[in-house]
């Protein structure tokens, strides 16, 4: 049980080899004791190194395929998702094409979390996503009900010429598409062949049988699906099962039920330790696929003649061969009507769906949350896509930024009159800085690990340089303006009104300009980013007028003229090298076209 607690954190291609390790010991246990209960001699060793073969291309396959899908259409996801869930409809239909494409429930789950948690969606807005992304899970039953295993190695020949020939990313990316597709149907033949034996071996058609019963099923495909954490994979293999005729279409469907149950297993592991939104999210997934399943539990047999009817018949062929021929696709649309006829049942009760998690995952008492600052937005489900990953990085500048703004707001008003103990509050809040810098990092570590494309490579470099620029100006409030405060009270300097003035209305540029670069990195936002550029002029100006201010006051009759100077004088020196890093942070934004304009400032 300990081992397993570590899979979630393992990669895909773990996890997937742990199962087909799995698979093989237990097979060599279960072998043994079912030829000992034949009466005919198999070749065992052979089929199992067939059948487990099959099951390894088919699962690498779906994830290459997955991985492809995600390169070529993972940036929009974020863009589609945040413009078309204004309400309820749209953000099923939302989730269900987003899934399509992103072939992962759980990704679409964890970008909901993060856009409840910007602020962006109400929970009951991303009820409506979760929901569709149990539909779009059903685009791989149908694909892999396609019975085209005929042409699955042109599949994988052209798929493979495409990603090592071409040197065009997008070329490539569909070529890994195709190749994981050709991989996908041949896997499937593969199987599909090892398992014809087993169509006249009495003892595995009697444990077959079993499956019938739909809580068995159900159990037995949840189970599957919360180990190899993935919905669409188990759907596949009973598929496989079923084009051998091993199993009935209502075994099918309680089969499909239990994979719909087991992929919980991910969003509600993905949630642990994350923002109460994070659990809320993962909770309406469970209550969703639950509940649905329990709904139709029932309905098993009225289901299935249902589907009977409108899938395609194969009325000239009998027994077995037609048990092979049409239950795939039944099996297939079964899973389809299901997920699409639970959401548009419950789509209709969201609110109630949002009322009754809120109550069952309540918002932590404030004592309870801590002093500790902790990355919100560094999702590690995401780190398969990067440019979603990447768009995690840039939400989380903006939580950095808002601690760093914070320390801005407050340090001048500290150095014009504040004493030693606000000062050294302001220095501590620098150490929730540091801490933010050091988890985005990492993650940012944990990124370039992954295949980036060119266009992604920049814009990591470009994040990197602006993370260590955030982090560089809370280092100059922490390290030069909080000692500035404290050198103006050890000196019992006392600083004049129209000083205060003077200083004040540079700062409130500087924080303009910090302001603007946070935003610009975070919503990776050009207009932003030249406006931040452009206040070059604008602080210089303030900054002469400022220096002349000073040395008129440098001549003026006054108590402690010269160390108040050095003071004030060093203060605007301070606020200008936080301009320099803000202009550097706006620079990372600024694509190829607006690279000579912003040069020229």
């Amino acid at each position: 049980m300990q081992f397993y607690n570590l899979l979630p954190k393992a990669d895909l291609t773990t996890r997937l080899l742990f199962v087909a390790i799995a698979g093989i010991i237990g097979a060599m246990w279960a072998i043994p004791t079912l030829a000992a209960d034949g009466a005919k001699e198999m070749a065992w060793g052979v089929m199992g190194m067939e059948l487990f073969g099959g099951l390894a291309l088919f699962l690498f396959g779906m994830e290459q395929m997955s991985d492809s899908l995600k390169a070529v259409a993972g940036e929009r996801m974020k863009s589609i998702l945040a413009k078309l869930t204004t309400n309820r409809f749209m953000g099923a239909i939302t989730g269900a094409f987003v899934t399509a494409v992103i072939q992962s429930s759980s990704v679409t789950t964890v970008l909901v979390v993060g856009f409840i948690t910007a602020g962006l969606m109400s929970l009951a807005q991303s009820i409506g996503v979760i929901m569709g992304a149990n539909i779009g899970t059903t685009i791989t039953a149908q694909i892999v009900a396609f019975k085209v295993t005929k042409a699955a190695l042109l599949m994988i020949g052209v798929g493979f010429v495409m990603l090592f020939a071409s040197k065009n990313e997008k070329v490539k990316h569909y070529g890994g598409m195709l190749m994981g597709l050709g991989l996908v149907f041949f896997g499937m033949s593969v199987m599909s062949d090892a398992m014809k034996p087993l169509r006249s071996y009495q003892p595995f058609l009697d444990m077959m049988i079993q499956m019938e019963t739909p809580i068995i099923g159900i159990l037995v495909a949840a189970a599957f699906t919360g180990l190899i954490q993935s919905s669409s994979a188990t759907t596949g293999i009973v598929i496989v099962m079923a084009s051998q005729g091993f199993i009935t279409l209502p075994a099918g469907i309680a089969l499909a039920f239990g994979a719909n149950i087991g992929t919980c297993v991910t969003a509600m592991l993905a949630s642990i330790g994350k923002p109460r939104e994070a659990v809320r999210a993962a909770t309406v997934h469970v209550l969703f696929n639950v509940v649905g399943v329990v709904l139709w539990f029932f309905f098993i047999p009225q289901l299935a003649e249902v589907v009977t009817l409108i899938s395609p018949a194969h009325p000239e062929l009998s027994g077995i061969e037609r048990l092979g021929a049409e239950t795939p696709r039944q099996i297939a649309n079964a899973h389809t009507i299901f997920n699409v006829a639970n959401t548009l049942i419950f789509i209709w009760f969201t609110n109630q769906f949002a009322r009754i998690v809120e109550r069952l995952i309540p918002d932590r008492a404030l004592e309870e949350e801590g002093l500790v600052v902790a990355a919100k937005y560094l999702e590690e489900d995401l780190l398969s896509t990067p440019s979603l990953a990447l768009d995690r990085v840039r939400l989380e500048v903006l939580h950095m930024g808002e601690v760093v703004q914070e320390m801005l707001n407050r340090i001048m008003p500290a150095i014009l009159s504040g004493n030693k103990e606000t000062l050294n509050g302001i220095k501590d809040m620098d150490d929730e800085v540091d801490i933010l810098y050091a988890q985005i990092i990492d993650y940012m570590g944990k990124i370039s690990k992954g295949t980036l494309t060119n266009r992604q490579t920049q814009e990591f470099l470009d994040l990197m340089a602006a993370v260590s620029d955030l982090e560089n100006v809370g280092d100059t409030i922490e390290t030069n303006l909080v000692v500035l405060g404290q050198e103006r009270i050890d000196a019992g300097v006392s600083i004049s009104a129209p000083t205060r003035k003077v200083l004040s209305d540079f700062h409130d540029a500087i924080k303009k300009a910090v302001g603007g670069a946070i935003q610009a990195v975070s919503q990776n936002n050009e207009e932003v980013a030249q406006m931040v550029i452009n206040m070059k002029d604008e602080i210089s100006n303030l900054a002469d007028s400022a220096a002349a201010h000073q040395a008129r006051r440098l001549v003026a009759e006054e108590p402690n003229r010269i160390p108040a100077y050095t003071i004030e004088i060093d203060i605007i020196e301070k606020q200008k090298r936080i301009y320099y890093f803000a202009k550097r942070m706006a620079k990372t934004v600024i694509t190829a076209e607006g690279e000579m304009t912003a040069e020229l400032a």
